[in-house]
């Protein structure tokens, strides 16, 4: 298990890149299992997740190139279905929440998607219900070994239908897709999931050659095909790590400019930030955040206290509470943070408190927090990452804290954010890599 140690209180100055969107990795990914033409994807991030996948695929037989640093060329011209039988293919897809997005496209193609129970983020109830439910209104059998905790989905020929989701899960949506492009007839499905990262999916299977139609809204329709072919992706810049550098500069009072950060498709992320007081300005496709001794955040019009919560798409994304509700403990004045999706996703605020933050926990979804507007600076404590978003919430308010601050199990941060440390000591901070 690895440690960073932080020498808090450091101003950062300079320009930050973000990674590829970790998320829309994890469902392109798949995609290539969905023809034997060669398939080349570009700027895939170099963490622990996203390698995990590619790994995985490499292991079903897909043959995997890397051309360069962030692109690699993928042909599942051979795929070894035998391989979902053994105990390496368990151990592998049970240690990683994105193998889940296998199922739809090997289904779609073999007749036959399979998968343990996956792992992931500890953060609450993460049900695979609307992926399968999804998959057995295609036409497919879905078998649950219970004792095993192996989920199977199985059928000669998808046959296309209408379906409302009972809920809209991006990767639930994904994996639907996936499964439709290939199936016989027309799909329909209502409630589905809009955000860029299901957006570039779908662009994605259009240069493919499927035929999807209301990219962008809850609507999709989807005229099956018989086969898709190659293609070249580009994945977007991560719209989280963008959300975090925006609250590190705040937290740290630092000049930040992010640059190229794909600002049109960053949705309510900068008027979120905006309203928790932080001064930001789009100059062309680059974010710049000034140095920032106070800020304040907004009541609404009647007085009361501003409420941020994550919302589906367009809303504000889930991934980024833990930042937002971090940013807001060294502000003026008072927030709500209502984390609705996830039962243990706020549960890191222990430490915060032990670091000196006003924090009232009310229940595992909402917490308010007292901003303290500088007066009282956080201190370095000894802390461990429960989840990747909790983690780099703990990182920013350690850099911005006075003394030192040890963050153990960095393994969950390396999972979704590449070289954080080395980015961020480039710019200033002081982050020290210990291997226990």
């Amino acid at each position: 298990m690895a440690t960073f140690e932080i020498t808090g209180g450091k101003k950062l100055k300079g320009e930050l890149i973000p990674q590829g969107a970790k998320n829309e990795a994890l469902q392109v990914l798949c995609a290539p299992l969905l023809t034997s033409q060669k398939v080349i994807i570009k700027n895939l991030p170099d963490i622990v997740d996203v390698n995990k996948q590619i790994d995985l695929l490499e292991s079903l037989g897909v043959k995997v190139e890397k051309i360069s640093a962030g692109t690699f060329c993928f042909q599942a011209d051979n795929v070894n279905l035998d391989y979902l039988e053994t105990d390496e293919f368990r151990k592998k897809a049970g240690s990683l929440r994105g193998s889940l997005m296998i199922v739809g496209p090997l289904l779609a193609r073999f007749g036959k998607g399979y998968i343990p129970k996956p792992g992931g983020d500890k953060i609450g109830r993460r049900r695979v219900d609307t992926h399968f439910i999804g998959f057995e209104k295609l036409g497919a059998k879905f078998i649950y070994d219970e004792k095993n905790y192996f989920y199977k989905a199985e059928a000669a020929k998808l046959k296309g239908c209408y379906m409302l989701l009972d809920e809209a899960s991006v990767t639930g949506t994904a994996n639907i897709v996936l499964a439709a492009v290939l199936a016989k007839g027309t799909t329909t499905i209502f409630n589905a999931a809009c955000e860029p990262y299901l957006q570039q999916l779908c662009k994605m299977l259009v240069k493919m050659g499927a035929k999807i139609s209301g990219i962008g809204s809850n609507l999709l329709v989807i005229d099956g095909v018989d086969a898709l072919g190659g293609t070249t992706h580009e994945i977007l810049p991560d719209m989280i790590e963008v959300g975090s550098f925006i609250g590190l500069a705040a937290m740290t009072q630092s000049e930040i400019t992010i640059k190229n950060v794909g600002y049109d498709h960053l949705g309510i992320i900068p008027d979120t930030f905006r309203k928790l007081g932080i001064m930001l300005e789009r100059k062309g496709d680059d974010i710049v955040i000034p140095e920032q001794k106070n800020y304040e955040i907004e009541n609404y019009i009647d007085g009361s206290i501003l409420t941020i919560a994550d919302q589906i798409w367009p809303g504000f994304t889930p991934d980024l509470i833990s930042v937002a509700l971090v940013v807001a403990t060294q502000a003026k004045g008072s927030v709500l943070i209502h984390q609705k999706m996830f039962e243990s996703r706020l549960f890191f605020v222990d430490k915060l408190i032990d670091m000196g933050a006003q924090i009232i926990l009310c229940d595992p979804h909402r917490a308010t927090v007292i901003g303290l507007n500088r007066e009282h600076k956080l201190r370095g404590i000894k802390m461990t990452s429960p989840d990747i978003r909790a983690g780099v919430a703990l990182l920013i308010a350690a850099l911005s804290a006075e003394g030192k601050s040890t963050i153990h199990n960095i393994e969950q941060i390396d999972r979704g954010y590449q070289n954080i440390d080395v980015r961020l000591n480039n710019i200033g901070a002081s982050i020290k890599r210990l291997s226990n």
